[in-house]
């Protein structure tokens, strides 16, 4: 996942952001979505080295559905057991590679898999 963190293009300002400062809003697939700026792990918070990055909710731990109850996911978030590609998933696979994945705005898309879908309630 780091790998994939590296990629986020965070705009040159003079001043660095600051944790908790708003990246931007996007809205993808009818939901909006408030990015901050923060770190994913305790030690990049205490390195002098690491700005803050913006942060993509983790929906494994909280998951989100679209109204028609399609799972959201990020492109760099762990591909799941229901990973379908031309490569054999590894511990680096991740659901951009997955063929089940809709690609939505900025590095969020959904889970298109029949398994992973909520039934409706």
């Amino acid at each position: 996942m780091q790998g994939k963190l590296s990629q986020i293009n965070i705009p040159n300002t003079a001043d660095p952001p600051r944790e908790g400062d708003l990246y931007r809003t996007v809205t993808t697939f009818g939901r909006p979505f408030e990015l901050r700026y923060g770190y994913y792990e305790e030690c990049d918070k205490e390195s002098p080295l690491c700005d803050p990055v913006p942060i993509y909710p983790d929906f494994t731990r909280e998951p989100l559905y679209t109204d028609d109850g399609e799972p959201f996911v990020t492109m760099m978030q762990d591909a799941c057991e229901s990973y379908k590609g031309e490569a054999k998933r590894t511990a680096d696979t991740t659901c951009e590679e997955c063929a089940n994945f809709k690609r939505g705005e900025e590095w969020f898309g959904i889970c298109q898999c029949p398994k992973n879908k909520r039934a409706n309630e």
